[in-house]
């Protein structure tokens, strides 16, 4: 079970355990709390200890970081390829795949995998987190947590210049002006199971876009999300008039075009939960979108 630590400064002086896991560790509450429940959770100096405890300075407090509880359901293996990018003891990086989703859904029960293809190459009792998750048609880059407690971390830095996400797509048309910010709040489309639109009363969605290249016809662009919600950049695009080649949802579905929305997580950076090490990774447009309009 891998552990996090701090050891403590002078102006930690004083301060319990407890302060120090949810201030310096940054745990939740509920980790806490559960964490005093687990033999060995805690530790100070090496040895168990209380979250009441007061520290002195020098004094080092560990913490178990894993997950301490199985996932409720196994998912099924499956031997779908599903590269790994970089990986160490508290996270992973893949390159998704078109076609397959994080978790197995009650909309697609038989598609493909994130959990199967990681339950297959490293046993069902593997337990990752999704942190950026991608719609089952999007490729590239997706950070995966190994722990609940780096996958709140991460979750915490999404959207901030701790965590960056940059995509490329293709659409259709050029969007004017060729660069801009998309601010169109986005909820539910009550016609559809799984479709968002946008809507006065929806969440805040905020999208920046820049077309690197054009033909006129169709457009490579740059998508920088500032907000998470569901399908929000191929709404985003589609209520600016030009939706992604290939979007059957909220475009026009044209198989021998392309089979799915032309949209790529191309770029991540981002600051190690744990380590702070400064991270940054890149995937390639994958080919049935480099041969759409090549970067």
């Amino acid at each position: 079970m891998p552990y996090v630590s701090y050891r403590a400064a002078p102006e930690d002086a004083g301060l319990t355990v407890r302060r120090i896991l949810r201030q310096r560790l940054r745990f939740s509450a509920h980790a806490v709390s559960r964490l005093t429940r687990t033999e060995g959770g805690i530790l100070v100096n090496g040895e168990p200890a209380r979250t009441t405890r007061v520290l002195a300075p020098g004094d080092t407090v560990s913490a178990q970081s894993g997950d301490v509880r199985r996932q409720r359901e196994a998912p099924v293996p499956g031997p779908w390829p599903l590269p790994v990018v970089w990986e160490d003891e508290h996270l992973l990086i893949v390159n998704k795949p078109a076609g397959m989703t994080a978790h197995v859904s009650n909309f697609l029960p038989d598609t493909p995998t994130v959990a199967g293809a990681l339950a297959y190459t490293r046993g069902t009792d593997f337990i990752f987190h999704a942190v950026n998750r991608l719609d089952k048609g999007t490729t590239g880059l997706m950070a995966v947590a190994k722990s609940g407690y780096v996958h709140d971390l991460l979750r915490r830095a999404l959207h901030t210049d701790g965590f960056l996400r940059e995509y490329r797509a293709v659409c259709i048309g050029v969007p004017r002006p060729e660069s801009g910010v998309i601010d169109l709040p986005i909820g539910r489309d009550e016609r559809s199971a799984v479709r968002r639109c946008v809507r006065p009363d929806g969440q805040p969605a905020v999208s920046r876009y820049e077309v690197l290249k054009t033909d006129g016809t169709r457009s490579l662009l740059r998508l920088l999300p500032q907000t998470g919600r569901t399908h929000q950049l191929r709404v985003h695009m589609a209520a600016i008039g030009c939706p992604l080649a290939g979007d059957w949802l909220y475009g026009q579905e044209d198989p021998e075009l392309i089979p799915r929305p032309a949209l790529h997580s191309a770029r991540m950076a981002l600051r190690h939960p744990v380590t702070g090490e400064a991270l940054e990774f890149t995937a390639p447009l994958p080919e049935d979108m480099a041969r759409l309009l090549p970067e």
